[in-house]
């Protein structure tokens, strides 16, 4: 695409939305403009894609997570499509910088750490590879919340990132599902077998929202279909003619406030409901649109584990689990063996951490009363994952209610997602060792095959590609472009080994960025900082069980030093604590 393309593609958005030339658009005009070139650019890039994995029949990635931290949109696709130039020459023909367009877009409040961040960086790389792969969560209307300091203390608010965000999702309301939510399930048997119905149940819609992902000079794009809460009645009339109008929007807003904040609080009971409610909200939709699909096209779920690959990322969207088994079970009256092979061949799973707190667990009773089918399922899991357990650990019960699904009243994603998946990994080989050792070492012992490792890596192209084109420029000198796409031709470095001259000109590059840096904290911040003093930075939400607290009994060890011993070197440090979507800084020096 050349200039003229560009130009063209962004003017006729102008006209289209806005009523105007580019040249008199506002910079927010200007930027939903770009935006929207981009995404046409996008669209037309997954149709086909999407055209040719369905005729060549290609396997699929399905990967489900309550988080996506895909960051902001416009620089990363115009930087993979390789199209940033030639918008930012088209753009400056009509008097329009297009960094201050970077300015005016939010991050995605679809996530707030490393598993969201992992989930994209999948997606990234997936796409940059040609692999059809697509990502499931929820189109939450607050994500993350904005932090600031003030006065010592931190500040929280809403995160609507929707109102400049929302540009890059496509909604797709003739695919909305039905989710159900409570009700009482009725079973019986016949010639044809068991058979049991849910009724009486409260109905959500899930209405998909697409948001495309580049890959870095790749011909595909991937959708990141996200799911927004809807109620099928947005007003009961009889309530509302009755005067009581509060109570007449009550069904609409149950509903939709499945969709509205990123991890609500969950101390109490309401937001544990909450909770349950959000994670079966969007599994279930997600398999539901997935089956669907699958069934369209090839007419049976015998081929479905040939055919797709389902990805669990850290124990919340562990329900897929059972409604994969339902939908089987139900929808396409499939034995429970049978069930129970497709399931356990298509689902895998991956886990974040071993802290007890984050392997989650449900009360049985809300679990029950929530999703009576599904607990229906997950008991009957439960039931013949101890007929196993009887046998391979005989009269050792405490180990046995350690890996039973379902004790103590309580229902364990983490224990279902061992039960029932092909593969299950963490992510680093440290803590992949850590599972098979300690906290999942009694499913290890009897089920060795399904344990393995991914590592987390990190999205270079965004962090280094983008962040930082003088690095990015000296390294194409030295290596070649080809580290781009491939992290591993960055170890050609080590031929520069000592190499004085690029030494120094890796300093003039990290001094560049530190006054770049300390610019940027004295504008936003109004706090003036020392270059030549060592930043010692670290992002991150701020939190009190998050590593800062490590970082602040250092910089009170390092103090007491220095008090302690008043002659030592110590070269002046910056400290440096930003919080995700932060414009205050906390800064000890």
């Amino acid at each position: 695409m050349n200039q003229t393309e560009a130009t063209k593609r962004i003017e006729e958005k102008c006209r289209q939305h806005f009523g105007c030339a580019l040249a008199s658009a506002t910079i927010f005009e200007a930027y939903r403009a770009a935006c929207l070139a981009v995404r046409d650019i996008l669209t037309e890039k997954h149709l086909r894609f999407s055209k040719s994995n369905t005729e060549n029949s290609r396997k699929q990635v399905h990967y489900l997570s309550m988080e996506f931290l895909v960051g902001t949109s416009l620089r990363n696709n115009l930087f993979n499509l390789g199209l940033e130039r030639v918008f930012e020459d088209a753009l400056s023909a009509a008097g329009i910088n297009l960094y201050d367009l970077y300015a005016q877009e939010p991050d995605a409040g679809l996530g707030n750490g490393g598993l969201g961040r992992l989930a994209s960086c999948y997606m990234d790389a997936a796409t940059t590879q040609g692999l059809p792969f697509t990502g499931y969560s929820i189109r939450y209307e607050f994500g993350i919340f904005r932090q600031k300091i003030a006065d010592g203390w931190q500040m929280e608010f809403p995160d609507d990132w929707l109102n400049k965000g929302e540009v890059w999702l496509q909604a797709r309301p003739d695919d909305t599902v039905e989710v159900p939510f409570g009700g009482h399930v009725e079973e019986w048997s016949d010639e044809n077998g068991y058979h049991a119905e849910l009724r009486d149940a409260e109905t959500v819609l899930a209405v998909p929202y697409d948001m495309l992902i580049s890959g870095y000079g790749a011909d595909a794009a991937n959708r990141l279909v996200l799911w927004s809460a809807k109620s099928p009645h947005s007003i009961d009339m009889r309530a509302f003619s009755r005067g009581e109008y509060i109570k007449a929007l009550e069904e609409n807003t149950r509903a939709e406030v499945i969709s509205k904040v990123l991890y609500p609080a969950d101390d109490h009971m309401d937001g544990k409901i909450l909770r349950i409610r959000q994670q079966y909200f969007f599994v279930s939709a997600s398999l539901q649109s997935i089956t669907k699909k699958h069934m369209k096209q090839h007419g049976t779920m015998d081929t479905f584990p040939e055919k797709h690959a389902i990805h669990i990322n850290d124990t919340h969207p562990s329900l897929a689990v059972p409604e994969l088994m339902r939908i089987l079970l139900d929808d396409y009256r499939y034995s429970w063996d049978a069930a129970w092979d497709i399931t356990t061949r298509a689902l895998s799973y991956t886990n974040h951490t071993i802290m007890s707190e984050a392997l989650e667990r449900w009360n049985e009773a809300m679990f029950r009363e929530q999703l009576p089918r599904i607990y229906q399922i997950v008991a009957e899991i439960n039931r013949r994952l101890l007929q196993t357990l009887h046998s391979v650990f005989p009269g050792d019960q405490a180990k046995i209610d350690y890996m039973s699904v379902i004790a103590a009243g309580e229902v364990r994603m983490a224990n279902l997602c061992l039960a029932a998946c092909r593969k299950v990994n963490g992510v680093s080989t440290l803590h992949s060792e850590i599972l098979k050792k300690g906290v999942f070492r009694d499913y290890y012992s009897i089920m060795p095959g399904k344990f393995c490792n991914v590592t987390n890596g990190i999205a270079h192209r965004r962090w280094l590609g983008q962040a930082n084109p003088e690095l990015c420029a000296l390294l194409r000198s030295l290596v070649g472009d080809g580290f781009l796409e491939d992290a591993g031709r960055l170890s050609k470095l080590l031929d520069y080994y000592d190499d004085a001259t690029v030494l120094e000109n890796l300093r003039t590059i990290k001094r560049t960025k530190k006054i770049a840096l300390r610019n940027y904290i004295s504008g936003a911040n109004g706090i003036n900082i020392d270059e030549n003093s060592i930043f010692d930075v670290q992002i991150k939400r701020l939190h009190e069980y998050k590593r800062q607290l490590l970082n602040a009994l250092h910089i009170l060890h390092l103090y007491r030093q220095m008090k302690d011993s008043p002659s030592l070197d110590f070269p002046p440090r910056t400290f440096i604590f930003a919080a995700k979507a932060s414009s205050g800084y906390f800064m000890a020096k």
